[in-house]
């Protein structure tokens, strides 16, 4: 094996003496906001803490081979490596704690994470990408265990995919593929699924992924032992273990998180495999203590014993480190030398508590100080009115004995003033009420914004380019459409890469990606194995990372694998980054009207619930998913493109203009114009609705079909409430259960869109039978809305309205 990084480092003795007192001095101080974060929480200070305490030497040995352009992807307990890699800084490591909503103060979430979830920014102000390649990188941590795992996937397998692929702006994201993604994870976490799924692939893809694992024995309050198979992770994965000449497995090392020395050269051996051979590499650190336990929500003497807790304290790291560091001596041309002596050590550490209390006061005064000008700003103006109303005067007198005030207390203070003088019409109390509309905008901005892409390149601000048609213009399978535009697409965007479950070899299931794989390589045009949480984690990792992804899941019922990992990860980059971060991956799949239990599942509504964030998009025919794939390429925001399983073999008009035509997102269209009831529906039961129509027609009522298109965002301009303020009657038509996506249009139409005031008939929701469908066309038609149920339906509501004209069928 080559040198490792340590072995061919050539620096004095002064240099070596100075980095391991650097070392020492960055793990005192990371101990030092440990301490004093807990007691700011017990004091009342901050709501919650959970703090890297115990970890100190392996996140400084695992910084040490950290380059610009690698990226982490972590859980919450590395303070020790964001400080090392300037990630975060005492003030901002406090101003997290005390949910400041200040980017400058706290730019890894601004307030809105919970304190230890670390992030650097990738995005300038105008959401466009910095040069990734000249900055140290963290991907914007997460809570749910193993959560981080799927996506550090595709940070580490980008780095694989920038060594052959090149595009006008690439050299931002990528130095030759040369960057390592490094992962975090606690032992116990070991065990959950999206671990062992990203291990499996990582291994088999051979990406450049460094995974620590911190091993304190515990999960909490469990024993490890509990936790999985084996207590010991690494015997475990023994399996994994690379074996010579192969191009499969990883590396594994163990090393004592107490070993300061040992740790550096696993760091170094681990650096080497995963930069410089693509190997994935565990690296098991064992005998970690937590000092303070696993959160301030409760005491680890509940449950470790006398012998567990006195062995922590022996075997506690920076004590560890101390010791090593007062035993070393070496003698040079004839004189001992030392690396510090314990007086020298204590001025550290008395150095290190000192500038944590500061960075603590100086990040505390900031953050009062913002609520203090909002106080300052308020409360004059709340009691020019007082003589308004005697019940001000109170609220000011118990407003005024609030200990620690709060944004909270200010609002409630304004809003309860001008709840009690709504009879008012004073100068005062307006002035009042445009301080309330000022300060309420800044903290929409503060605590809701966001939530999508605020650039130049959301999906709402994608042109619409309409298909173009001509004599010439051919009639073809809907899969020729949508394989043919993406042969465009491929062409277009060198960035852009698809991969998923039979997507390569064979061009999907489907055909719908037939040939491209020859055309444009394996590394673009990929098959994966069967574990749908890590294909979305490769598209997310990559997106992250610059490139184009498109995620494939074989079908809409598999999506469900992904949930977590849409919900938790994707659907919040953007939001809990404060737009510092960003994730534009397209996830492909394809569903509705299908047969069998788990290949025909319409679960619309736990997707829409669960995935803010994410713009939902239900073509109803291949060359509408081919305009959305074609649009949301152009955006900065994430996607969930729902292809019509049954519209592959259905003749479509292919468009002259493929790769160019986009469909808007959030935007209806209107199939069918009638005058007597709208019927609004999406995806393949569009095809459904339209054959009713057509009987509704035969039976002298007028109905109006629109396509809904887009779920999220959902009809922007208000088109459906235009409709119904024609025809006066809505009807729903979803394949998904009762009270699921159809409630969801129903809370649009009527709340969102105010189209109750048009109604002359109760609104009408026709969806599917609350159990999965069953098998077969019969399983179809007696599972989901038939043409026939939505004609006798829709019939219905019209005898009840004219039962002379239109009496009753039964």
């Amino acid at each position: 094996m080559q040198s490792t990084y340590i072995e061919t480092q050539q620096i004095s003795f002064q240099d070596f003496k100075n980095s391991i007192l650097d070392d020492y001095r960055l793990g005192r101080i990371s101990r030092e906001m440990s301490y004093l974060g807990r007691r700011e929480v017990l004091t009342g200070k901050a709501k919650f803490g959970i703090f890297g305490d115990g970890k100190e030497l392996p996140q400084l040995a695992m910084a040490k081979v950290f380059r610009n352009g690698d990226f982490r992807s972590g859980y919450y307990r590395d303070q020790t490596f964001a400080l090392a890699i300037d990630a975060v800084s005492v003030e901002s490591f406090f101003a997290q704690l005390y949910a400041d909503t200040s980017v400058e103060r706290e730019p890894a979430s601004a307030g809105r994470q919970m304190n230890g979830h670390y992030a650097t920014r990738s995005l300038n102000a105008d959401g466009s990408w910095k040069d990734l390649t000249a900055q140290k990188n963290i991907s914007s941590d997460i809570s749910p265990t193993a959560g981080q795992m799927p996506r550090l996937l595709g940070l580490a397998q980008a780095s694989k995919i920038y060594k052959s692929v090149k595009f006008e702006g690439s050299e931002k994201f990528s130095k030759d593929g040369n960057e390592v993604a490094f992962g975090t994870i606690g032992d116990a976490s070991t065990a959950e699924g999206h671990f062992w799924e990203t291990l499996n692939a990582a291994c088999a893809l051979q990406v450049p992924m460094i995974v620590s694992i911190w091993d304190d024995g515990y999960g909490i309050s469990v024993p490890t032992q509990n936790q999985r198979a084996k207590a010991d992770i690494s015997e475990m994965l023994s399996g994994f273990q690379r074996n010579e000449g192969e191009n499969q497995g990883c590396e594994i090392i163990q090393v004592k998180a107490w070993d300061y020395p040992a740790l550096m050269e696993a760091y170094a051996k681990a650096e080497h495999f995963a930069r410089y051979e693509s190997v994935p590499v565990v690296i098991h650190v064992t005998e970690v203590t937590q000092p303070q336990g696993h959160s301030t929500s409760g005491s680890h003497e509940r449950y470790k014993s006398e012998d567990r807790l006195s062995w922590e304290s022996e075997f506690d790291g920076l004590i560890k480190f101390r010791e090593w560091i007062l035993d070393y001596s070496i003698e040079i041309e004839g004189q001992e030398e030392v690396l510090a002596t314990a007086e020298e050590l204590d001025s550290i550490d008395s150095e290190a508590k000192k500038l944590v209390k500061e960075g603590q006061k100086k990040a505390w005064e900031a953050y009062q100080k913002t609520i203090s000008d909002l106080k300052s700003d308020v409360l004059p103006l709340v009691e020019s009115i007082k003589n308004q109303n005697f019940e001000i005067g109170n609220l000011i007198e118990t407003f005024n004995k609030i200990i620690s005030v709060s944004k909270k207390d200010v609002f409630q203070l304004i809003r309860k003033t001008l709840l009690l003088t709504r009879n008012q019409d004073s100068a005062e109390r307006n002035i009042l009420k445009s301080k309330y509309e000022e300060i309420l905008k800044i903290e929409k901005d503060n605590y809701s914004s966001h939530l999508y892409s605020e650039s130049e390149w959301k999906a709402t601000n994608v042109k619409e380019i309409k298909p173009i048609f001509s004599d010439s213009s051919e009639e073809v399978d809907g899969r020729v459409v949508v394989r043919n535009n993406f042969d465009k697409i491929f062409e277009k965007y060198p960035q852009s890469l698809v991969f998923g479950e039979d997507t390569g070899n064979i061009g999907d299931v489907n055909q719908g990606l037939e040939g491209l794989q020859e055309k444009y390589g394996d590394v673009r045009i990929a098959d994966t194995g069967i574990r749908e949480a890590t294909i979305l984690g490769q598209g997310i990792g990559m997106a992250m990372r610059g490139l184009k992804p498109i995620a494939e899941i074989q079908y809409l019922d598999y999506i469900l694998y992904c949930l977590q990992g849409m919900s938790d990860d994707l659907a919040t980059v953007q939001y809990r980054t404060k737009g510092g971060q960003k994730a534009p991956v397209i996830i492909r799949t394809r569903g509705h009207r299908l047969e069998g239990v788990w290949h025909s599942g319409s679960p619309m509504a736990g997707i829409l619930n669960l995935s803010k964030g994410i713009n939902i998009l239900v073509p109803r025919n291949l060359t509408k998913a081919a305009g959305f794939y074609n649009t949301m390429l152009q955006s900065d925001e994430p996607a969930v493109i729902v292809e019509c399983l049954n519209g592959y073999r259905l003749k479509e008009k292919q468009p002259d203009n493929l790769g160019e035509f986009t469909v808007p997102v959030g935007k209806i269209e209107v199939t069918k114009e009638g005058t007597d009831v709208t019927l609004v529906t999406y995806g393949s039961t569009w095809r459904i609705v339209t054959e009713a129509a057509n009987e509704l027609e035969k039976l002298g009522i007028s109905a109006e079909v629109i396509d809904v298109q887009s779920l999220i965002p959902f009809d922007l301009s208000h088109e459906i409430a235009e409709s119904v303020k024609k025809t006066n009657r809505l009807v729903i038509i979803d394949e998904d259960v009762e009270g699921g996506t159809s409630a969801f249009i129903l809370q649009q139409i009527l709340e969102k869109q105010k189209a109750f005031r048009y109604l002359d008939s109760d609104p009408l929701t026709i969806s599917a039978e609350n159990h999965r469908p069953a098998y077969a066309s019969d399983g179809d038609y007696f599972s989901k809305p038939s043409a026939d149920d939505i004609v006798e339906k829709v019939y219905q509501l019209f005898n009840e309205l004219n039962p002379e004209k239109y009496p009753a069928i039964y």
